[in-house]
């Protein structure tokens, strides 16, 4: 086992390693736009551990922002991918001609998502499996995330579900789920065999790609865990498809950020962390100099898809641009809505832009601030709300689902344990 293997099974695995951190009450510091950021999660919440997890330590009000955080972040990136997925090839004086001067401004009435929606909800099935797991001893999320993403992989050359497949679970029994949506090559290729890719020996080196980085939110959702461990965990997944530093260090990033949000941090404050995280890590240069364009393109004048393209000077396809790209309209957005369309009317990749961004306003400001016309159309949206609950309610309530005490066989028949 290499490591960086080691500090994301071994650390994690001990007693206390996630239990440690205190999570920020409600006195935390808010965003700065006027969207009207919810409370953080309760002091002292832990995830998964072996200490247990109880209504005692997550008060009502505090798990209801919780819900609503994770909810905001796993629908804030569909419906940004979504969004964006219909003009990802076109250059901006494409974009323009297509859609007039103003761009691109409304979903389309079904508004599809792509594989970038798809892995973010694999990625959640896999935290969910490697909480759940943790009662048997075992205890190595990288694994249970990559088995998650092999779930996926079988998606996209199935005709539909397998039954005979017991460790499918619920989630990879949804029929929606079994379309080709654009994925990147190198997920396939990543995901096309059994082999766990790792820092050591990583899949696809030259990968830089944002598709690593679009499946990454859900790593920031472990608000119970310290920030340097949400950052290895996101780079170890991150490394099982994109090997290049730029790529799985955008990933590890983006999850930081989601993080930080999460427990209820301005942005700023979030983008803060996430670059001294990064400043110690082998080729980070190119994503934390991304990072800082970004925030520094803040006082530069009104927000505009030309400033936009300025932040992306290889034309906004790679990782690191991706992200500049997300964070800046995140930080300017007046509203989701707003964020949103500056997060994809430009000539790069406009889906993985918008799933990013979507993810950060999303966790920042709760499912409630996200448009609701442009809900009622997002295609698996009862999917993802339903593992956005239970998620949360895996977070809150895990040992009165399958702890010493008690265990649902409902729970463990939507989560098998393999």
């Amino acid at each position: 086992m290499d490591t960086a293997t080691e500090t994301s099974g071994e650390r994690q695995g001990s007693p206390g390693a996630a239990e440690q951190s205190p999570v920020p009450t409600g006195g935390a510091t808010r965003g700065a736009t006027s969207l009207g950021p919810a409370t953080g999660p309760a002091a002292g919440a832990t995830l998964g551990g072996r200490a247990a997890v109880t209504t005692g330590l997550w008060g009502r009000t505090e798990q209801q922002d919780f819900r609503s955080r994770v909810r905001g972040t796993l629908l804030g990136s569909a419906i940004g991918d979504a969004l964006g997925a219909p003009v990802a090839p076109l250059s901006l004086p494409e974009l323009l001609e297509a859609h007039g001067p103003a761009g691109l401004t409304e979903p389309a009435p079904r508004a599809t998502v792509t594989a970038a929606t798809q892995l973010g909800l694999f990625t959640v099935d896999g935290l969910i499996r490697a909480h759940v797991r943790r009662d048997t001893g075992a205890w190595h999320p990288p694994t249970d995330v990559h088995q998650a993403h092999l779930r996926w992989s079988l998606t996209q050359s199935d005709w539909g579900p397998d039954e005979r497949r017991e460790d499918n679970g619920w989630l990879a029994q949804e029929e929606w789920l079994y379309a080709r949506r654009s994925p990147e090559r190198s997920c396939l290729t990543g995901f096309a065999d059994g082999v766990l890719g790792t820092l050591a020996q990583p899949k696809n080196p030259t990968a830089v790609d944002p598709a690593a980085a679009t499946r990454s939110a859900p790593f920031g959702l472990l608000v119970g865990w310290e920030p340097a461990l949400v950052l290895q965990l996101a780079v170890e997944c991150a490394v099982q498809s994109h090997g290049h530093p730029t790529a799985y260090l955008s990933a590890g990033a983006h999850a930081v950020i989601v993080h930080g949000l999460t427990r209820g941090e301005s942005l700023d404050a979030a983008v803060q962390r996430a670059l001294g995280l990064l400043g110690v890590r082998p080729g980070h240069q190119p994503v934390t100099d991304a990072l800082q364009r970004a925030l520094g393109a803040v006082t530069t004048g009104a927000p505009s898809p030309q400033t936009v393209e300025g932040l992306s000077p290889g034309y906004g396809r790679s990782a690191e641009e991706v992200l500049a790209i997300a964070v800046y309209c995140a930080l300017v957005a007046e509203n989701v809505a707003h964020g949103l369309r500056l997060a994809v009317n430009h000539g790069g990749d406009s889906a993985a832009t918008g799933a990013l961004c979507g993810a950060l306003l999303g966790a920042q400001h709760g499912e409630t601030a996200l448009p609701a016309a442009w809900l009622a159309g997002l295609e698996g949206r009862a999917t993802v709300l339903e593992l956005a609950d239970d998620f949360a309610l895996e977070m809150t309530q895990g040992p009165a689902l399958h702890g010493p005490a008690a265990a649902s066989t409902t729970w463990l028949t939507r989560y098998p344990r393999g």
